[in-house]
């Protein structure tokens, strides 16, 4: 069978990404839109309603705008924007997150993809508040890096066209500490707060870290950092796109340093714990425009057509 997809927003740096992934599928006929149609509502529509699957890769506004189009209920709309992602009757498009995520994703024509540190931070702490290792009312800090594609065409410009100095170090943003993915990261996690959240953008291009840190005080009286470990691999065994690594990975203390971009080109998520008698620090890595957005987006296509979930990925 042939499903019909259109990308709208196909120019930007996610839906060019998932054209990429969608190439080379012999089961997808992609629609196209002309040139000089592309902010014709009207040609926008149509597309929208032709669809079999629509993502939209769109800012916020113009999302809920092309949501609105749609009256076709065979239609699936996957939204890449923050625009649905605590939305009543939007799926979370993290197949991962539940045991029956997958079963919502299947029947839903409403999904909102995650966004990239939403998604590492989720899928490092939601099975620890699952297992009652950590309260919902926990009070938690996080730390992310990620490469400059994340902030779309103008930061990439930006870092590619000049060669400014400040833009060869780290540069921590979101200061008024209030991140655009930090409710999705409190609802999807089951905490009752979102964590003090710093986002760092550096000087390359794809590669995502999000850090944890937690005093072992913080988590179940008389659990200790292997509860935790075990925790994550029991949540997550059998997920090809999960990987959990062994407590206090042995390759990374040895190299001493923390390979942010080793998950690049790919759709999987890495899993560390690193740990002492007293701390712990939860570290999960993906690439941002893979299983942070394109290939989060074109999995959940995947999920709901009924399809296997790796196709193409």
């Amino acid at each position: 069978m042939t499903y019909a997809v259109f990308v709208d927003g196909q120019e930007g740096t996610t839906g060019l990404r998932i054209h990429d992934y969608l190439a080379a599928r012999s089961d997808i006929e992609v629609l196209r839109i002309d040139a000089d149609k592309r902010k014709d509502p009207a040609e926008r529509a149509r597309l929208l309603n032709a669809a079999d699957v629509a993502f939209l890769c769109l800012p916020d506004a113009a999302s809920r705008e092309a949501a609105a189009m749609i009256n076709n209920p065979r239609t699936c709309l996957i939204d890449a924007s923050t625009a649905h992602r605590i939305s009543p009757g939007w799926a979370f498009g993290l197949p991962e997150l539940a045991p029956d995520q997958r079963d919502k994703i299947r029947a839903s024509k409403r999904i909102a993809n995650p966004g990239c540190h939403a998604s590492a931070f989720i899928l490092a702490l939601r099975p620890l508040l699952d297992a009652g290792l950590l309260s919902p009312d926990a009070l938690l800090s996080a730390t992310s890096i990620t490469g400059y594609s994340g902030g779309g065409k103008s930061m990439i410009s930006e870092y590619e066209s000049t060669s400014e100095s400040k833009l060869t170090s780290p540069r921590p943003y979101a200061l008024g500490l209030n991140h655009k993915h930090l409710p999705e990261m409190a609802r999807h996690t089951g905490l009752q707060q979102p964590p003090v959240f710093m986002p760092i953008v550096g000087p390359f291009y794809k590669g995502l870290a999000v850090s944890v840190p937690l005093h072992l005080s913080q988590i179940r009286a008389g659990a200790g950092v292997q509860d935790l470990h075990s925790a994550l691999a029991s949540y997550y065994e059998g997920e090809r796109f999960i990987r959990v690594m062994p407590l206090r990975d042995a390759a990374t203390l040895e190299s001493g340093f923390f390979d942010v971009q080793a998950c690049n080109d790919s759709n999987r998520v890495d899993l560390f714990l690193f740990g002492s008698e007293t701390q712990a620090l939860l570290i999960a890595r993906l690439d941002n425009l893979g299983k942070g957005a394109s290939g989060a987006a074109v999995q959940s296509m995947n999920v709901h057509l009924g399809l296997d979930e790796g196709l193409g990925l």
